[in-house]
């Protein structure tokens, strides 16, 4: 089994976390965007080639990871609604980083993004609202949201100052053992 991905990358740090979880023998193979859009058919990160099974979204990756580990994945639809409204919200958030990064529109240029910031701050609201449980293990919902708050702080995206559940959570989160292995490196 090989994933590709990008250290950096928070779908693809939510799938090493639940490899690590699952101790199934995976290859990591790091890949860039230039090289994920030769390789995936969705020209994105992550991809889980295992066999003739070959998977291009982190949902479906996590799943197959979980099931093939006979572990549950999503039992409870509270878990399942936090990890697509998190999904929702890094989705525009890393729209706005790679328009801005790559093509230097900024939301005075563009009402997309304006739009996608409005999104990302009442998502962030809503998800600072919500009943989380910050406690160890994290379900597969709580480390999506997780991984996108840790990659928010590391790419300057987000602040949670006055958010403080997330915050909360996302200290919780730091100390488990699996968080700690997968830190994207400093110079990414």
């Amino acid at each position: 089994m090989k994933i590709y991905g990008s250290f950096t990358s928070p779908f693809v740090r939510h799938c090493r976390i639940a490899l690590l979880e699952t101790s199934l023998p995976c290859e990591f193979i790091e890949t860039d965007a230039v090289q994920s859009a030769q390789i995936s058919p969705t020209k994105k990160v992550p991809l889980l080639v295992d066999g003739d099974i070959t998977l291009t979204d982190s949902s479906s990756i996590l799943r197959y990871l979980r099931e093939k580990a006979e572990m549950p994945f999503m039992d409870d639809i509270l878990d399942f609604e936090l990890f697509n409204m998190t999904n929702t919200v890094m989705d525009a958030c890393v729209n706005i980083f790679f328009l801005e990064k790559f093509d230097n529109i900024t939301a005075e240029q563009s009402s997309y993004i304006t739009r996608q910031k409005a999104r990302v701050l009442s998502g962030l609201e809503a998800l600072n609202e919500a009943e989380l449980s910050a406690q160890l293990p994290l379900t597969d919902g709580v480390l999506r949201l997780a991984c996108f708050l840790d990659w928010g702080i590391y790419r300057d995206r987000i602040e949670l100052k006055k958010l403080t559940n997330l915050t909360r959570l996302l200290d919780v989160a730091r100390t488990d053992v699996n968080f700690i292995k997968t830190v994207p490196p400093m110079n990414g």
